[in-house]
């Protein structure tokens, strides 16, 4: 069983940037991804790396805001959010996908590890 924790969630203003880590309880070389839950929304997609960390995927939506990363040394991975906007305020979250392949993922129900979430709240 793998054991997640999210961190370094916070308020912020508009403009600002966070880096939220998330902490594995094993090391893991599967593909990991970040998701988040605003209040009243569905959970959706944010980024995916593959388990080398060659590959990553990126949400629409913030493009160019975010860096996905990880360090299977420290059994980590890391989402740098930049220029973040109100909108995305949301809990985030981390995720395993046991899956080796290549990255592009993007439904919730097929990644079978969660993190409890942190808590990211931007004001304008």
């Amino acid at each position: 069983q793998v054991q997640l924790l999210e961190s370094g969630g916070g308020l912020v203003q508009a403009g600002d940037s966070l880096r939220l880590s998330c902490t594995l309880s094993v090391r893991t070389l599967y593909t990991m991804g970040w998701f988040r839950q605003a209040p009243g929304k569905e959970r959706e997609f944010v980024a995916e790396i593959s388990p080398t960390g060659r590959f990553t995927s990126y949400t629409d939506s913030m493009k160019g805001r975010l860096t996905i990363s990880r360090d299977n040394v420290k059994n980590a991975m890391y989402l740098q959010m930049n220029n973040l906007e109100p909108a995305d305020t949301a809990v985030y979250y981390c995720a395993v996908r046991r899956a080796t392949g290549s990255v592009g993922e993007t439904r919730p129900q097929n990644f079978q590890y969660w993190g409890q979430g942190t808590q990211v709240t931007v004001s304008s």
